[in-house]
């Protein structure tokens, strides 16, 4: 790996502090120390709640995929048959994105109401469809990336005011944003870079801001300093691993994605066991509980984003309302919509195991006996079994 030591700054600058000079309105740069702080600022300015720094050569990749390797051989990944590939750009993701020599990790608030501190309010409404926050809006991923290139192109802007730097300016620029969208350690990367650390749930915390972001990445050719980890604060705290519906995280730091509640409901294709139906309550798509408990989102911070705004009432709708969406309706109100990948049958059969776990009722009976035999033996399944949890509590004596 090439150094990141950058060059000395020149006897002009060399009382210059560690702030930008400003000559004629243009920022002169000293030290990369200046640069990074710069992309920070515009960073934030984009809708970012921080970016960090770390080299495509940083030793955690190496270290990540011998993890990866242990978690896969516990089977903890379900249908999750895409972490069995590319391992090799996962290990080296300067192969990722050819002449790429530092990644800027980034993280974006996506709340736009701050929950109660340290309570699962989503039991308390049975009969509502519960949809993780993040995805009550547009889907991130394209915001993300959009966002990012236009960092990048800030970026590339100012490469001949750092010329003077060793940092690659003088040649090419080359970048690509990325959000969930390649074969990247995503969380460990962040963590490396000082944007939080791992907590037990295996989701990056942040003690400014909880957990409540989503992370992205910008490959670039620019050769930066790394930023440096922070230190970990969940202590003897087991909050989210003794809430978990479906004791999915099995030990500190370790989850196994086949029995978590956002797997099951988005990724999972095909009949769901039923040793978990009655955990997954009202969640229709995704699960919030683990950080919903967590202390530190005490601190979670609200988006500046508009794409994360709810549309179509997903944050405030029953599960029948949910239920009489047709496909067309489907595919209408999710247009743009993280919704999207779960497929209008996978969709139904969540809102039917909600329906089983809502309160007795016989409208929900017939509600659901109207889409028997309609989609697909799998979907019947789920709702022959609603059914009788519906009739079973109707039957109880009181």
């Amino acid at each position: 790996m090439s150094s990141n030591k950058a060059k000395q700054p020149s006897s002009t600058l060399s009382n210059a502090s560690k702030e930008n000079i400003t000559v004629n309105n243009t920022p002169t740069f000293a030290t990369t120390t200046e640069v990074k702080r710069w992309i920070k600022t515009q960073a934030q300015a984009l809708g970012f709640a921080d970016c960090g720094f770390l080299s495509v050569h940083h030793p955690l990749f190496i270290k990540q995929m011998e993890q990866l390797q242990r978690w896969l051989g516990k089977g903890y990944e379900g249908q999750l048959q895409f972490m069995h590939n590319n391992h090799d750009l996962r290990a080296h993701p300067e192969k990722l994105v050819e002449g790429a020599k530092t990644i800027i990790s980034v993280r974006m608030d996506y709340l736009t109401q701050a929950p109660t501190p340290r309570t699962v309010a989503d039991n308390a409404r049975p009969n509502h469809g519960i949809i993780a926050r993040y995805a009550r809006g547009r889907d991130y991923h394209k915001t993300m990336r959009g966002r990012l290139k236009k960092l990048a192109l800030q970026i590339e802007a100012m490469l001949p005011e750092w010329q003077h730097l060793d940092i690659g300016a003088e040649t090419d620029f080359i970048f690509r944003p990325f959000s969930d969208s390649a074969p990247i350690f995503e969380r460990p990367i962040a963590d490396a870079a000082g944007l939080g650390w791992t907590g037990k749930h295996t989701l990056l915390l942040n003690k400014q801001a909880g957990s409540f972001f989503v992370l992205g990445e910008l490959f670039m050719s620019l050769e930066l300093p790394d930023d440096q980890p922070v230190e970990a604060h969940c202590g003897s705290c087991s909050a989210c691993i003794d809430i978990c519906p479906t004791q999915a995280i099995v030990a500190p730091h370790e989850l196994n994605a086949a029995a978590c509640i956002s797997y099951l409901t988005i990724e999972h294709e095909g009949s769901i066991d039923t040793k978990y139906r009655r955990a997954i309550g009202n969640r229709v798509f995704g699960c919030d509980d683990c950080q919903l408990i967590c202390p530190w989102n005490r601190y979670a911070q609200l988006t500046v984003v508009d794409d994360f705004a709810p549309r179509h009432q997903l944050d405030n709708s029953s599960l029948l309302e949910l239920w009489q969406w047709q496909e067309a309706d489907f595919l209408q109100n999710t247009q743009g919509s993280p919704l999207r990948r779960t497929g209008y049958v996978n969709f139904l059969r969540n809102i039917t195991i909600g329906l089983g776990n809502a309160n007795a009722s016989t409208d929900i009976i017939t509600q659901l006996q109207s889409k028997l035999g309609i989609h697909s033996d799998m979907l019947d399944e789920h709702i022959d079994w609603a059914i009788n949890e519906q009739q079973e509590k109707l039957n109880k004596p009181t």
